[in-house]
């Protein structure tokens, strides 16, 4: 099993051989980056298979900023948290990073158990996320896979209707609704018309962008 990878973006040489030594030692991969510009280089190159990874980025920078970077890294689409590290009079503008999607920030100077703890809370919200994320894909596919039948059969059993009523209303056999319901179940990886019900409730508010 490939291990987390930490990007640290910074362009102080001390701050990132610093980092790197941290990460290394608690087992993870550390990847240093000079500047914003080679670490999206890579990051872009990525795109679609972008792994586990988070991200440690300066604020400030040359030639460009911890902040335009960060911009550039949501137009990629990269799921990778990223955590800002700022000086005293920057966290005006982490607040401001955060509310625009970024995961956190951590003043300097920090302790490194503190930076350690973030990041490996930050790894298991992203691994979290994927995983709903996947769940999610699989979901969609199943319910695309169904046959016309079985969408009706479908809508049926989340208004809560029988399977008598159901056969009653679309001119079918109730063992005919009883096989469907079957199919419905099996494809779409759920026990029960409760469970059913729930997952496809998840799914209507991750499209409405519900938590």
């Amino acid at each position: 099993m490939t291990h987390p990878a930490i990007h640290i973006v910074d362009d102080d040489p001390d701050v990132r051989d610093g980092l790197a030594w941290l990460f290394d030692s608690r087992g993870y991969r550390a990847i240093a980056w000079a500047n914003g510009p080679e670490f999206l280089q890579t990051a872009s190159a990525q795109a679609t298979q972008w792994g586990h990874a988070v991200v440690l980025m300066d604020i400030r920078m040359e030639p460009l900023s911890g902040l335009a970077t960060f911009e550039k890294l949501k137009a990629l689409a990269c799921p990778w948290p990223v955590l800002f590290l700022t000086g005293h009079g920057d966290v005006s503008m982490a607040v401001a990073a955060v509310k625009n999607g970024a995961w956190d920030f951590l003043e300097k100077p920090f302790q490194d158990n503190q930076l350690v703890d973030r990041v490996e809370q930050a790894l298991a919200a992203a691994q979290a996320r994927a995983e709903a994320d996947g769940h999610t894909r699989k979901l969609k596919a199943a319910l695309a896979g169904l046959s016309q039948r079985e969408h009706e059969v479908l809508a049926e059993l989340l208004q809560g209707h029988y399977n008598k009523n159901i056969a009653d209303h679309l001119g079918i056999t109730q063992r005919t609704v009883e096989f469907h319901r079957a199919n419905i179940f099996e494809k779409l990886g759920v026990a029960s018309a409760v469970e059913l019900a729930h997952q496809l409730g998840k799914l209507q508010a991750t499209a409405d962008g519900r938590p």
